[in-house]
C-alpha cells in the first residue's frame, strides 16, 4: 500500500518537474508608451504591450512574433465587457507569462525557433487587430485602434532589431492566427527586402457556414465586427475590392490571394468552430450540444454526423488557399483549438502527429525548406495521436 502511494506520488513529482522544465519560461512585459500619442491603444485606452524574450547564438536576427488570441466584441455592450479584462486593458494584464510551445527557448521543445527573438503582442482590442475609429464616444470610453497597435508594435521592435531581421515569421492563435493571415502580405512590406519572411495561422482559419438551426450566425457576427471597428479599410484590399468588406474577415476570402509563404494549422473538427459556429448557445437553446462540445466522445450519431459535415465545409473552404507550392498544410482530425502556444500539442512525446511529423517538425521543415508540407487528416476517429478532450480555452469566449 505505501509502495504503490509512493510510486504514485514519485509519477507526480516527475510530471511536475517535467512541466516546469518545458513551461519554466516567464517572460516580462513591454508597454508601448508612446503609442498613446498615436491614438494606438487598448479598447480602454491604455498603451499596447508586448512580451519579448530575445534571440540568442544563431537566433539573433531572427524574429517570431506571435499574436496573442481571445475571441473579438462585436457591440458596445459586450466591448464594454472586454475592457473590464486583460483583453480590453493592458492595465489588467498580467506582468509575465509564460513561454511554451513556439516560444519555447529549449532546443528539445523547440528544436527551429528555440533561440529566435521570440515576441507575444498582447491582444486587447477586439478586432483581430484590424480596427482605426477615430472618434471616441465619451459616454463608453471605447477606443477601436487595433491596426493602429499592430503598427506600433513593430515600429517599437524595428529598432530594437527587427529591421536586421534574417528570418520573420509572423504567427497567431486563433482570433490571433486570423490576425496573421489578414496582416500577412503587409508585415513583409514592413521588413527589408532580403529578409525571408512567412506566415503561419493556428487556428484562425474561421469558415463561413450556417449553424444546426440553419442561421447565418458566425456572417452575422463577423459583419458586426467590421463595422464596428471600422476594419474595412485595414482588411486586404485584394479581397475589399470585389467582395463585402466582412467577408474579408473569413480567411476563404482572403487566403488565396496571399502573396507571402503561408502555413495553415487547423483541426478539421476545430473545436472553438464546433462550440461557437456550428452549435452555439444561440442555435442550441435546449442545451442538446453542450454536452458533445465538452467532450466529442460525448456526440450522438447525429451530432457526430453534423461534424463530419462540417469538416467537409471546412476542407471545402480550405480548397483554394491550398493553390500554392510555397503553402504549408496541417490539417488534422484532432478536437482541438490553438496547437502551437502548448508544449503537449506542439512539440512533446505524445504530440499529435499527421504523415508522420509531429507539428513543429512541420513547421520547421516548411520554414526552412528542408521538406515542403501539406497534408490533410483522415476523418474522426482515425488519429490516435490526437488527444480529443478537454474545455475551450478560458481566452475565447463564445460568439
Amino acid at each position: 500500500m505505501v509502495d504503490s502511494r509512493l510510486g504514485h506520488w514519485l509519477k507526480l513529482l516527475v510530471s511536475l518537474m517535467l512541466l516546469l522544465k518545458t513551461q519554466g519560461l516567464y517572460v516580462g512585459i513591454t508597454y508601448v508608451k508612446s503609442a498613446v500619442a498615436k491614438g494606438a491603444v487598448c479598447l480602454d485606452g491604455s498603451p499596447p504591450a508586448y512580451h519579448w524574450d530575445k534571440g540568442f547564438g544563431t537566433g539573433i536576427n531572427s524574429w517570431l512574433i506571435h499574436f496573442e488570441g481571445g475571441g473579438w466584441c462585436n457591440n458596445v455592450t459586450s466591448c464594454l465587457s472586454r475592457k473590464k479584462t486583460h483583453l480590453g486593458s493592458s492595465k489588467l494584464m498580467g506582468q509575465q507569462i509564460a513561454f511554451s510551445g513556439i516560444m519555447n527557448n529549449k532546443r528539445p521543445f523547440n528544436p527551429d525557433f528555440y533561440n529566435w527573438n521570440r515576441v507575444k503582442i498582447r491582444y486587447c482590442d477586439g478586432s483581430s487587430f484590424t480596427g482605426d475609429v477615430q472618434a471616441v464616444n465619451p459616454a463608453t470610453n471605447l477606443h477601436f485602434r487595433g491596426a493602429r497597435i499592430w503598427l506600433a508594435v513593430i515600429e517599437d521592435l524595428l529598432p530594437k532589431g527587427l529591421k536586421n531581421a534574417e528570418n520573420a515569421l509572423l504567427s497567431g492563435c486563433s482570433a490571433g492566427g486570423l490576425a496573421s493571415i489578414l496582416h500577412c502580405d503587409s508585415f513583409r512590406a514592413l521588413l527589408r527586402m532580403g529578409t525571408k519572411v512567412k506566415c503561419l495561422s493556428d487556428a484562425g482559419y474561421f469558415i463561413k457556414v450556417k449553424d444546426v438551426s440553419g442561421a447565418p450566425h458566425v456572417q452575422t457576427y463577423f459583419n458586426e465586427i467590421v463595422t464596428l471597428h471600422g476594419s474595412a479599410k485595414n482588411l486586404p484590399l485584394s479581397c475589399t475590392s470585389v467582395l463585402k468588406p466582412s467577408f474579408c474577415f473569413f480567411p476563404q476570402y482572403v487566403a488565396p490571394q496571399v502573396r507571402t509563404p503561408l502555413f495553415i494549422l487547423n483541426a478539421a473538427y476545430d473545436s472553438w468552430q464546433i462550440r461557437n459556429i456550428l452549435a452555439p448557445s444561440i442555435a442550441d437553446p435546449l442545451g442538446v450540444w453542450k454536452s458533445c462540445k465538452l467532450d466529442i466522445n460525448n456526440c450522438s450519431p447525429l451530432q457526430l454526423k453534423s461534424m463530419q459535415d462540417f469538416r467537409l465545409q471546412f476542407l471545402n473552404a480550405l480548397n483554394k488557399s491550398t493553390n500554392s507550392s510555397s503553402r504549408g498544410l496541417y490539417i488534422d482530425s484532432c478536437y482541438a483549438h490553438c496547437q502551437t502556444e502548448t508544449q503537449e500539442k506542439w512539440f512533446m512525446e505524445d504530440s499529435p502527429v499527421l504523415g508522420k511529423k509531429k507539428i513543429a517538425k512541420a513547421v520547421g521543415d516548411w520554414f526552412y525548406d528542408r521538406n515542403p508540407f501539406q497534408k490533410i487528416d483522415c476523418p474522426y476517429p482515425c488519429n490516435p495521436s490526437c488527444q480529443n478532450s478537454g474545455l475551450a480555452p478560458p481566452d475565447n469566449p463564445e460568439v
